[in-house]
């Protein structure tokens, strides 16, 4: 076990010096990493602060039925107990109108525009839930509610929270497939850099084989290597990413300012965080294998 141990730091101390004695090409290598790296993190990172916003709304289809602004409390009981009996009803939820101010009031920059006002302008409503949630179901349902007595108005909610769902599923598939290819990208990048690696020690690698060294002696250097590559690829994506959102957050701060918001854009999680630096690493680890182990094969006896 110790020489084990003692052939890892052996192995590793190579791979560093090799990264000292090369600055100038490390620093290059782990920059084109980075930005590669930088771009699906980055967007993974836009989903993830974008996500709580789009949770706010129901992506559920739904109707709001508004009653007029003089209906009586009896109306809205009475219409409310019509919905129920409807079959195509799922779920009827009355919504006071003194609650719906209450619940406008509560929304960040709205309470001031609300009490200029003096008086309450919002009418009695019912959200109504149906059990067929297509597109037609939901229109006939909308038309049939109209013709009730007491109603002014329906409007079929959620249509654009469904299309933001299905965006932001996109996106996240479209992040994934570029994260893939750029992944593809980085190991040909980690395999062509160790390959120049191995040729310029090809006379060493030749002459470690005829006194008997074998072949996870010769590799474990080049694996530490493309693994350190690719951990500070890693970390200088994770930096790529931070200096990005901080740009970002000036306008966006600006922007949601003005909507009396103190949104802003998150970065990575600590966990998130981790697993782009230890992919990174996966990533030139295995370029450095792919090229380590086509080199072997080539040199074979």
């Amino acid at each position: 076990m110790k020489a084990w141990l003692r052939q890892h730091r052996h192995a590793l101390a190579l791979a560093l010096a090799k990264i000292a004695a090369q600055k100038p090409a490390t620093a290059l290598n782990a920059l084109v990493i980075g930005v590669a790296l930088a771009l699906p993190a980055g967007g993974y990172a836009l989903l993830a602060s974008l996500q709580p916003v789009a949770q706010r709304f129901a992506l559920e289809p739904q109707l709001s039925v508004f009653l007029g602004a003089g209906a009586k409390r009896a109306e809205a009981h009475a219409l409310g107990a019509r919905l129920k009996a409807d079959a195509r009803v799922r779920e009827a939820r009355f919504v006071a109108r003194e609650q719906a101010l209450d619940e406008l009031r509560a929304t960040e920059g709205l309470a001031d525009a609300l009490a200029a006002l003096g008086e309450n302008p919002l009418p009695d409503a019912f959200v109504v839930r149906a059990k067929d949630a297509h597109a037609e179901a939901l229109d006939a349902l909308a038309r049939d509610l109209r013709a009730f007595p007491g109603v002014v108005h329906v409007q079929v909610d959620s249509a654009w929270a469904q299309r933001l769902g299905a965006l932001a599923a996109a996106a996240r598939i479209a992040t994934a497939l570029l994260a893939a290819l750029l992944a593809v990208g980085l190991v040909a990048v980690t395999y062509n850099t160790i390959r120049l690696q191995v040729l310029t020690q090809r006379a060493e690698i030749e002459v470690s084989r005829l006194i008997g060294a074998t072949d996870a002696f010769i590799r474990r250097p080049f694996y530490y290597l493309g693994l350190a590559q690719g951990l500070v690829g890693g970390a200088c994506a994770l930096g790529i990413v931070w200096a990005s959102l901080a740009a970002l957050n000036v306008g966006v701060g600006a922007l949601a300012g003005t909507y009396g918001s103190a949104f802003r854009l998150g970065f990575l999680a600590p966990g998130d965080a981790l697993a782009v630096a230890l992919f990174s690493g996966l990533l030139g680890w295995l370029g450095a294998y792919l090229s380590v182990s086509r080199y072997l094969r080539e040199i074979e006896p």
